[in-house]
């Protein structure tokens, strides 16, 4: 089962070596075709059948829901949707989190920033002509589980939960105890062979006794015994029976367990209680312990035939802290490990983190010198071979990644490492994935920023958040909300005294109001911003805020404060040396003077842009020109000379795009970052 996440799949296997449990099942798949309370009364069903598998963790509930849904899948042709509903460490997940990752197993989208009564909605809608299998594994409360379940009789949830739901009507309970005898004793068979159960058979039913039929108490009882070929199976119960602590079955025979590793692999195994999203890899495990790669790894994988691990469904070598270990391995660390020691193991696997982030997000810039530089600088075990690889792992890696970047700001604060982590996987995001694809999952990471933030009244880290919230709402054509929250970027900018913020709060909410078609607003809004701007002497942010309010009175039919605005532009560029941003100036203000009915003016502006374009070697802003001198060529009539420029502009440009005019109609003076991580000594 994965840790923090959702998969769809078109049939579910249960889980190796599932035994028993032939009542249970048969009971389960009755409560599927019995008659529930509204049918009784005449009533159509509302909503979907709800059956709830209740025990406590160890005891093999997850297993038997995998066997159910595997055995009733066929009735299902959408396939099985899962989710986790609590985190290891037992704490809640939000079902804002949970829908948006339903909606993305089912290959639906959902907007960035969306409310949680829009995504439960938009899932309810999106399972409507459906018929899935819903498996919800560690419900935390049946507010969170009622708030999933689809409005479709014909779907099916299978819950998993710790106790009743109460509140959820007609839901039908399971609950759990241990294993029978039998298969206790074929499931340990099944783990050290059959020759030491057939030696002493009183033996192997005392232990499972000792074991209280626990599967996950079990599975620790053959990992201790097949990792001790000699030992005899009495000699394990003797061990589990003289344990003093009133404890459980699965802490007993993990304490066992623990105590008969090796120090290192011991204190490893404690560690893996700190793995974000109880996922651990081998660069978390080698991190955590400050060991090599290779050898966590060869840990690891003796922690699976220990029964300590799970192997998870990866593509790559990955591993799940099963979910009733979990608590138990952070008792054993919080015993045996220092709190800085404890801290020191986070900071270097969240550092870690962050290295091999910013390797993925390198191996995408494959022309610039300066990344291939830093990647050769990098260890050999920290690269990706190609930018396959590094979004491959970008992708499996993506429920830990999130989790560590809301571990790194658990504690409330928001440190140096905090930052560079939430920085880095910003950026490997959009590298990899583009800002439209992971908006939520950027939408999320900052809004992690913000709650430190306005947590710790921290006003610059808060208007940074704030600027990258609406950036991702402009983007996604939430605009009206995007400038609620340029407005409280621009607040939270003056009130830390951060000239950047403020101006750039004041420029957003300037592109908010030109977006919205209030563009009086715009222009005043972009004037603020370029006084400012030349305030400062920052010149060619002023320049181009002379484009942006030019484009707002253009927009308003103003052609005459337009022309004035863009010739203005054009002297800034000018001025700053930036030979391409006066070229597509020049290009704007022949388009203007075009609109307001001179068209020599024009044909003369243009020619004078395409000279600046060929200058700063820009062939497509030269094409698009050519273009435009074509058109007004044709207007002032002279077909002759437009067909020339026709055919100038085609040669510049392939052949599929040769008949594709460049989009000039958008703004092109404003080049803001939607996706940036500002610490308190970086502005950029």
């Amino acid at each position: 089962m994965d840790t923090d996440g959702v998969k769809l799949s078109g049939e579910a296997s249960g889980e190796p070596w599932f035994l028993g449990r032939t009542r249970e099942l048969k009971e389960l798949r009755a409560d599927i075709e019995r008659a529930g309370l509204d049918t009784l009364s005449g009533r159509k069903a509302p909503r979907a059948r709800v059956l709830l598998i209740a025990g406590r963790p160890g005891s093999g509930r997850t297993a038997l829901a995998e066997e159910l849904a595997a055995r009733v899948a066929d009735a299902y042709p959408d396939g099985v949707l899962r989710a986790r509903l609590s985190e290891p460490d037992g704490t809640r997940v939000p079902v804002g989190r949970l829908a948006r990752e339903l909606l993305a197993a089912l290959g639906e989208s959902s907007p960035p920033g969306a409310a949680e009564d829009d995504l439960t909605g938009a899932l309810r809608t999106a399972l409507a002509d459906r018929r899935v299998l819903l498996l919800l594994d560690d419900a935390a409360d049946a507010e969170q589980v009622d708030a999933l379940l689809p409005d479709t009789p014909g779907c099916l949830a299978v819950v998993v939960s710790g106790g009743p739901l109460t509140g959820i009507a007609d839901v039908r309970p399971c609950t759990l105890g241990g294993l029978d005898t039998k298969s206790a004793v074929e499931l340990l068979s099944r783990r050290i062979g059959s020759v030491r159960i057939t030696v002493d058979p009183r033996a192997a039913e005392l232990l499972a006794e000792e074991c209280q039929g626990q599967p996950a108490a079990l599975a620790l009882a053959g990992g201790w015994l097949a990792a001790r070929p000699k030992a005899a199976v009495a000699d394990l119960a003797k061990h589990l029976h003289a344990e003093t602590e009133e404890t459980g079955p699965v802490a007993r025979a993990l304490r066992l367990a623990h105590a008969a590793l090796p120090s290192p692999a011991a204190r490893i195994l404690r560690l893996l209680s700190l793995a974000p999203a109880g996922l651990v890899d081998p660069h978390t495990a080698s991190a955590l312990a400050g060991c090599s790669v290779n050898g966590a790894r060869t840990t690891l994988d003796d922690f699976v035939a220990l029964g300590l691990l799970r192997p998870a469904r990866s593509p790559l070598p990955e591993y799940e802290v099963p979910g009733c270990l979990h608590p138990l391995l952070r008792a054993l660390a919080d015993k045996h490990d220092r709190p800085a020691e404890l801290q020191l193991a986070r900071a270097r696997m969240l550092e870690r983190t962050v290295r091999l982030l910013q390797s993925c997000r390198a191996i995408t810039e494959t022309d610039s010198p300066q990344a291939r530089e830093k990647l050769l600088g990098m260890p050999r075990a920290l690269r990706f071979a190609t930018p396959r690889d590094a979004a491959e792992w970008l992708r499996v890696r993506r429920p830990a990644l999130l989790a560590a970047a809301r571990l790194a700001v658990a504690d409330g604060e928001l440190d140096t490492l905090a930052r560079r982590l939430m920085s880095q996987l910003v950026r490997a995001l959009v590298a990899h994935e583009g800002t439209q694809a992971a908006a939520p999952d950027l939408y999320g990471v900052h809004r992690l920023v913000l709650d430190v933030a306005e947590r710790r009244d921290l006003p610059r880290e808060k208007a940074a958040a704030l600027l990258n919230l609406a950036d991702l709402d402009a983007r996604t054509g939430r605009t009206a909300e995007a400038l609620v929250r340029y407005r409280a970027a621009l607040d939270a900018g003056r009130e830390a005294n951060d000239p950047y913020a403020t101006g750039r709060a004041m420029e957003s909410v300037g592109g908010a109001h030109l977006e919205l078609g209030d563009y009086d607003r715009a222009a005043d809004w972009f004037g603020r911003a370029l006084a400012q701007r030349l305030a400062r002497d920052e010149r060619p942010d002023a320049a181009r805020l002379y484009g942006r309010i030019a484009t707002a009175h253009t927009y308003a039919g103003r052609y005459g404060e337009a022309l004035r605005n863009w010739r203005a532009a054009v002297a800034g560029h000018r001025r700053t040396g930036d030979v391409a941003a006066q070229a597509r100036a020049l290009s704007e203000l022949a388009r203007v003077q075009e609109y307001a009915g001179r068209p020599e003016e024009s044909l003369h502006t243009c020619q004078e842009a395409v000279e600046w374009a060929r200058r700063a070697e820009d062939l497509r802003l030269q094409a698009a020109l050519h273009l435009r001198l074509a058109d007004t060529l044709e207007r002032l009539g002279d077909p002759t000379a437009a067909a020339l420029h026709r055919g100038a502009a085609g040669r510049m440009l392939d052949p599929e795009a040769a008949g594709d005019r460049p989009a000039q109609d958008s703004d092109p003076e404003h080049g803001a970052n939607a996706c940036e991580i500002r610490s308190a000594s970086a502005e950029g």
